[in-house]
């Protein structure tokens, strides 16, 4: 995976999710924000919305923010949830939002928690192997095989 230094805007991003988490969380229904700054320099905010039968990521409420607002490419996204002490912290974007993400903004840095660190990297590092239907690759998928092992 390629890890990118952070920098003061990506602290700035994390504030400004957190801020949106602060204001709407509920237990149940907001358990998520995140911030995407956009190449405009804009950010688009979004939340996690929850019933009993359908979530919502906030990465992907805040990626449609940027579509809506006409944002050409999203340069840094950040997810975040509060931790036991009711702090904002970094959360990792599940399968869907990373899929969403490599399909939309496969070159933007999302920062992620690394153990504990948090650290960032390339959207489409996060999701090696994406979905693809068979026509929508340059190869072909060969049957099943048993393969012999050589090492």
């Amino acid at each position: 995976m390629r890890f990118v230094d952070l920098d003061p805007s990506d602290l700035a991003l994390f504030a400004r999710a957190g801020e949106v988490l602060r204001a709407s969380h509920h237990a149940e229904r907001h358990q998520v924000a995140a911030a995407m700054l956009g190449t405009s320099g804009r950010v688009h905010v979004g939340l996690h919305l929850g019933s009993r039968r359908v979530n919502v990521c906030a990465e992907s409420s805040a990626l449609a923010s940027a579509r809506i607002a006409d944002e050409t490419g999203i340069v840094t996204a950040v997810a975040v949830c509060l931790g036991e002490t009711g702090i904002p912290q970094v959360t990792n974007p599940c399968g869907v939002c990373r899929e969403l993400m490599g399909a939309y903004c496969p070159e933007a840095r999302v920062l992620l928690d690394v153990q504990g660190e948090v650290r960032k990297a390339v959207a489409e590092d996060l999701m090696p192997l994406p979905w693809l239907r068979p026509e929508e690759t340059s190869w072909t998928v060969m049957a099943p095989a048993l393969r012999k092992r050589t090492d």
